[in-house]
């Protein structure tokens, strides 16, 4: 069944919102986004009412390819940041041996998420380098 945009435009709730980002890396691919209230079997389970605009089947395999790898990372960079905050909250109370044990296990954590693509080495080293600098400054 091929869903025109014009066909979407009959719901209360206006057209569809178009989320396009601008690049146009993965085949050139559009994702709109359809309220599920107004129209419960598109696009189906477990796409987060995301469709995809692409023609082409590896086009469509594509673009949920990478929305699911997105959703995956969110959670990944989440655990991250939290560990790091856990550092930053440890060095801010001016506790040492709890700076010191937060920064322990946060960087085998940041060191993964290079591993997993989640952020560059670069990002990763600066972060370690700014803990470990705060961590320091307790100790003198």
């Amino acid at each position: 069944m091929r869903i025109k945009i014009s066909d979407l435009a009959v719901f209360r709730a206006g057209p569809p919102q178009i989320i396009d980002n601008g690049r146009r890396d993965e085949n050139n691919t559009r994702l709109f986004w359809v309220p599920l209230a107004f129209w419960p079997s598109f696009p189906g389970p477990g796409t987060n009412g995301l469709h995809t605009v692409a023609n082409i089947k590896s086009a469509r395999k594509r673009a949920r390819q990478s929305d699911n790898t997105r959703l995956h990372k969110m959670g990944l960079r989440s655990k991250m940041r939290t560990h790091i905050k856990a550092v930053i909250v440890a060095v801010e109370k001016g506790d040492k041996d709890a700076a010191t044990a937060a920064y322990k296990t946060a960087v085998p954590i940041i060191d993964a998420m290079i591993t997993k693509g989640v952020v560059n080495k670069n990002k990763a080293a600066r972060h370690k380098s700014r803990l470990n600098k705060m961590v320091k400054a307790l100790a003198a």
